[in-house]
C-alpha cells in the first residue's frame, strides 16, 4: 500500500496512493472489472447494486450537472467524486493536505491516519446556521487508479464505528470507474449521469465539481 505514514520517509505529492490489490480488489477501473456482472451505470462510475442500498444523485443548481454520488447504506452515507488523474502519477496525497488546509481554516479539527485504503483524514466539521456550535464527523478517504482519482467521504457510524467504516468501505471497493478515452485535463470532475430507469429525481446541492472541497453535503 503506498502510505506515507508507514514509509521510510514522506513521498512525493504527486506519488499514487492505493491499496496493493487495488487492481483486484476495487476500486477497479473499467478494464479490470468482470464485463458481464450487472451494475448500476452512473456515467464515470459503475455500483454493484446490492439490498437495502439508496442512491441520491447531487446536481449543482447553477449548471444542472451531477456533481457527486451519494450512497446511503447501514447507517452510513458516502459520497463519491471521480475524476481525471494524470497516467503515471496520483493527486490523493497532494488533495489530502489541500482538504486539511481548508478544514482547519474553518475552525475544524483533523486527524490524518492509516485506513483500509492507505492514509485519510478523520475530520470534525463545524455546523453553520441553526445547528451552530456544533461539528459532524466525516471521514476523507482517496484511491489513485490508472487515468482517474476516486474521492469518497462518509458520515454517519461509517465516520466512527469500525464494523461500519468497514461495510461502508466495501461499497466504496466495489465501485468501477469509467475514465473513458476522452482528453481531460487532471481534476476535472469525470462526468456523471442519472441511470436509465431512474425514478427518483436528483437533488440540488452545494457541492463542488472540484476534488478539494472540505465541505460536502452528507448528513451527520
Amino acid at each position: 500500500m503506498t502510505d506515507p505514514l508507514l514509509a521510510d520517509g514522506p513521498l512525493p505529492d504527486d506519488a499514487k496512493s492505493a491499496p496493493d490489490d487495488r487492481a483486484e480488489a476495487g476500486p477497479l477501473d473499467e478494464g479490470e472489472a468482470n464485463a458481464v456482472r450487472p451494475y448500476v451505470d452512473l456515467g464515470g462510475v459503475k455500483l454493484v447494486p446490492r439490498a437495502d442500498l439508496q442512491l441520491r444523485l447531487e446536481v449543482d443548481e447553477s449548471s444542472k450537472r451531477v456533481v457527486a454520488v451519494s450512497i446511503d447504506y447501514a447507517g452510513s452515507t458516502l459520497q463519491v467524486q471521480p475524476f481525471a488523474a494524470p497516467r503515471s502519477s496520483g493527486l490523493w496525497h497532494e488533495i489530502r493536505h489541500q482538504i486539511a488546509e481548508q478544514i482547519r481554516s474553518q475552525g475544524g479539527e483533523i486527524t490524518e491516519r492509516s485506513g483500509s485504503f492507505g492514509p485519510e483524514l478523520l475530520a470534525r466539521i463545524p455546523v453553520n446556521g441553526a445547528q451552530a456550535g456544533t461539528t459532524r464527523v466525516a471521514r476523507f478517504i482517496g484511491v489513485d487508479g490508472p487515468r482517474w482519482f476516486l474521492r469518497g467521504v462518509v458520515a454517519g457510524e461509517g465516520a466512527a464505528d469500525a464494523t461500519a467504516a468497514a461495510a461502508i468501505d466495501d461499497v466504496f471497493r466495489s465501485i468501477v470507474v469509467v475514465r473513458g478515452t476522452t482528453p481531460m485535463p487532471p481534476r476535472d470532475l469525470i462526468p456523471l449521469q442519472v441511470p436509465q430507469g431512474a425514478t427518483t429525481a436528483p437533488t440540488t446541492s452545494s457541492t463542488s465539481a472540484s476534488p478539494t472541497t472540505s465541505a460536502p453535503s452528507v448528513s451527520s
